[in-house]
């Protein structure tokens, strides 16, 4: 399908919000929750994914989001939670998301030996899979999932075609653009019929999503990374919970060597008592890049050197695409891109910036600490000002599509300080509720990068469309 230009896709994005409005909320509110309706008007990337599932064509897409918001109100999406459904549901591990397919798509797991058929729970379980779905949505914005069918170890009373006609409508109706492709691992034969159902519902555009595999197939869409022993792979996850399953991300190399794990319980007198012992500096659950002392010379040349490159960014950040978040726009707004695979270090930027009235604290982390360093990784960025942090490939290490970065903030409504003490307090007890997460993931060779390069004091920008990033990976429309 021809890409629209973004003045014709803006024009089909208000008629199908006027129409929406003219001929489906008219005496008919109550059928929406009205944060869908509201949402709908607001979130232009919403209207057009459905707009680009059924080829802009309004009429069509307008049935389509009239659907998807009823059936959003009937099974309450907006109010899912873990509260909201069966504990039993969560432990027994059947529905999660864990890991990335070689393409860096999350992997949306179906473990089917763990599900029995029962009319008396079937909804529960659908609700389970929305839970999920609606989770990762909130937080990805759009970005496309791979599902895994694990059928190994499965037999017929396993085997729901309820539930899996229900996984195929949530990403043909109620969260379109999502799916890339779904992997089905060592399907007994006995089930062949039951998949020529399968093929059926998914239509003739779309059955070639459908990927049939056993131990040596499957790595070809995933890595063994990702994949558990039984389908041959090295992956040492096992579920539990709670938690919930997340993704693994954990504190990268500030400039100063590793900084500690804010998932470590020493109290704060013990770490003191040990940095008295053995002579290191005060730290609590992580560290605030400190500078060290430089000369008079060196400092003069680092200050030049700053202005250079801050007059640089200042004259090209707005060309980089921008995540705008409640409390920071953070640019770039998906994708971290460190240029062509070379030795050496790579490094690249992002772009904080203070929307709010107060301080807000941040901290970055990420899911592959061993391989990068950021600078800042831990700090706070002042009322409407910008902050640039540097994120460093070191060498001899290789960036892959599966490495992600999280960005957490928090807005400090009360002085308290920002030294590593003051902000590790903060941290420990700011309400989860209160903290923004932005995820970004990363980009190799890539022809359109949207983040800013930085390879030998020059920089490489060219920017990025959410049309652009939306349109880059090629999504067959059922």
């Amino acid at each position: 399908m021809a890409q629209v230009p973004s003045q014709e896709k803006s024009k089909l994005v208000s008629e199908t919000r006027r129409r929406f409005e003219a001929e489906y909320l008219a005496d008919k509110s109550d059928k929406y929750d009205s944060r869908d309706v509201e949402k709908l008007q607001q979130d232009d990337t919403w209207v057009e994914s459905f707009l680009c599932w059924r080829h802009d064509v309004v009429d069509e897409t307008l049935k389509m989001i009239d659907e998807s918001l009823q059936w959003r109100k009937e099974f309450a999406v907006n109010d899912l939670s873990e509260s909201t459904l069966p504990k039993w549901l969560f432990e027994v591990g059947a529905v999660y998301l864990h890991g990335y397919d070689k393409e860096g798509n999350k992997l949306f797991w179906f473990r089917v030996k763990f599900h029995t058929k029962d009319n008396k729970t079937i909804l529960d379980k659908k609700k389970l899979v929305a839970f999920w779905l609606e989770r990762y949505a909130k937080r990805e914005n759009g970005k496309p999932l791979t599902v895994m069918f694990d059928m190994s170890e499965t037999g017929l009373s396993n085997i729901d075609m309820d539930i899996v006609r229900f996984i195929i409508n949530c990403f043909k109706v109620y969260y379109p653009k999502y799916l890339t492709k779904i992997v089905v691992f060592d399907m007994p034969w006995i089930m062949n019929a039951a998949f020529k159902i399968v093929k059926g519902w998914l239509g003739p555009e779309a059955v070639n999503m459908l990927k049939f595999t056993g131990k040596n197939e499957v790595q070809e869409y995933v890595s063994i990374e990702y994949l558990p022993p039984h389908m041959g792979g090295t992956d040492p996850f096992k579920y539990s919970y709670p938690p919930l399953v997340d993704d693994d991300f954990q504190t990268p190399l500030c400039e100063n060597g590793p900084i500690t794990s804010e998932d470590e319980t020493e109290s704060k007198e013990d770490i003191e008592t040990d940095n008295k012992e053995t002579g290191e500096a005060n730290s609590s659950e992580e560290q605030v890049v400190i500078p060290r002392k430089i000369n008079p010379v060196e400092q003069t040349s680092k200050i030049e050197e700053s202005d250079k490159v801050d007059s640089k960014i200042k004259t090209l950040k707005k060309s980089l695409s921008m995540f705008k978040g409640v409390l920071l726009h953070i640019s770039p707004a998906e994708e971290l891109y460190f240029g062509s695979k070379e030795f050496g270090e790579k490094k690249c930027l992002i772009v904080l910036t203070n929307v709010t009235k107060n301080v807000v604290a941040f901290k970055v982390r990420t899911t592959a600490p061993d391989k990068y360093r950021v600078k800042p990784s831990n700090s706070c960025c002042d009322p409407g000002s910008s902050l640039d942090i540097v994120v460093s490939l070191h060498g001899g290490f290789t960036i892959s599509p599966q490495d992600r970065f999280l960005i957490m903030a928090a807005e400090m409504e009360q002085p308290c300080g920002t030294g590593a003490a003051e902000l590790a307090q903060f941290w420990k007890d700011i309400p989860r509720s209160k903290i923004m997460e932005h995820r970004l993931r990363c980009q190799v060779d890539s022809s359109k990068p949207s983040s800013l390069t930085l390879k030998e004091n020059s920089f490489n920008i060219q920017s990025k469309s959410n049309e652009d990033i939306h349109l880059q990976v090629s999504f067959i429309s059922f």
